[in-house]
C-alpha cells in the first residue's frame, strides 16, 4: 500500500493513520493517527524526545513512514514555519532577500506577508539584525507567501518572551481566520497553547491522549507526564488585558489603561 495518498478532494486536510517511523533499531514514533481539518488549530505536545518534530516532518512528506499511511487532499498547498533555520551570520541577507529565497512570487506577496505579520517596515534590514520576536515573525511570513491551505509550526514562539508568545499565538489565531487553514502546531507545553488550540494530541513515541486541551489537561496519562498540579501552577496564559506589546515585548502606553 502506498503511504502517502492524495486522491480525495473533501473530508480533512491532511490525514494521519496508525504512522510508525522507526530508524534501524530506534522507534521514533509509532501508532500514532491524527487528521486535521480546515479553521482547526491541532497541537502536538509531549516532552522533548517524544517523537513531535519526526510527526512533523512525517506529516510535511520530509520522511517516509516505516509503516502507516499519509493522506492528503487533492492540491492542498501546506506553509512551514520551521523550529530552527541555521543562517551563517557572514551571509549578507535582507528580510526582502530572506522571503525571495521561498520563491519569487513578486513585491505584492512580500508586502502582503509583511503586513500581516505585523513587520512592514523591516524589507531592507538584515536578517542579523532584527529582534527575536521580527526573526519569528519572518519566519510565519515566509510560511504564508503561497497562501497555504494548511499552516505547519514547529515551536512557534521558541526563545520569544512570555508577552511575545502572546502576541505571536494572538497572530497565528488571525491568520487562521484571514486565510481559513487549518494549522497544525508543536510544542512542549500545553498552557501555552490551550487558549488557542482546538484539540491537542500529546505524545510520547506513541499516542499518550487526545482531546479538548481542558480534557487533556486532567488526563492522567498527561499528569503522569508533566506531573500533577501543572494545570493549576502554569495558568491558561489567554492574555486577557486591556493594553498591546510592541514585538520587543514593551507596552503600548496609548491602548494601555
Amino acid at each position: 500500500m502506498d503511504k502517502l495518498n492524495t486522491d480525495f478532494v473533501i473530508g480533512p486536510l491532511i490525514k494521519l493513520n496508525d504512522i510508525e517511523v522507526r530508524v534501524g533499531q530506534k522507534t521514533l514514533v509509532t501508532g500514532i493517527s491524527l487528521s486535521v481539518d480546515n479553521g482547526e488549530v491541532v497541537s502536538i505536545i509531549g516532552p522533548n524526545g517524544a517523537g513531535k518534530t519526526t510527526l512533523i516532518k512525517t506529516l510535511l512528506g520530509l520522511i517516509q513512514p516505516t509503516n502507516g499511511e499519509v493522506t492528503r487532499r487533492n492540491g492542498v498547498k501546506i506553509g512551514y514555519m520551521p523550529q530552527y533555520l541555521p543562517i551563517d551570520r557572514n551571509m549578507p541577507l535582507t528580510a526582502r532577500r530572506f522571503l525571495d529565497l521561498a520563491g519569487r512570487l513578486g513585491a505584492a506577496a512580500r508586502s502582503r506577508v509583511l503586513e500581516e505579520t505585523g513587520i512592514p517596515d523591516i524589507g531592507d534590514s538584515s536578517i542579523h539584525e532584527i529582534s527575536r520576536g521580527e526573526w519569528q515573525r519572518l519566519l510565519l511570513a515566509r510560511a504564508l507567501l503561497k497562501e497555504p491551505d494548511l499552516l505547519v509550526l514547529d515551536e512557534p514562539v521558541q526563545a520569544v518572551d512570555v508577552s511575545g508568545q502572546a502576541e505571536l499565538y494572538r497572530l497565528i489565531d488571525d491568520v487562521k481566520n484571514r486565510y481559513e487553514c487549518g494549522v497544525v502546531m508543536v510544542s512542549h507545553d500545553l498552557h501555552l497553547v490551550m487558549s488557542t488550540t482546538d484539540r491537542v494530541v500529546c505524545i510520547n513515541t506513541h499516542l499518550c491522549c487526545e482531546g479538548h486541551p481542558a480534557a487533556v489537561s486532567q488526563d492522567p496519562r498527561y499528569v503522569a507526564l508533566f506531573g500533577t498540579g501543572i494545570s493549576e501552577t502554569l495558568a491558561l496564559y489567554r492574555h486577557a488585558h486591556d493594553h498591546e506589546h510592541h514585538i520587543n515585548g514593551s507596552i503600548n502606553n496609548q491602548n494601555a489603561s
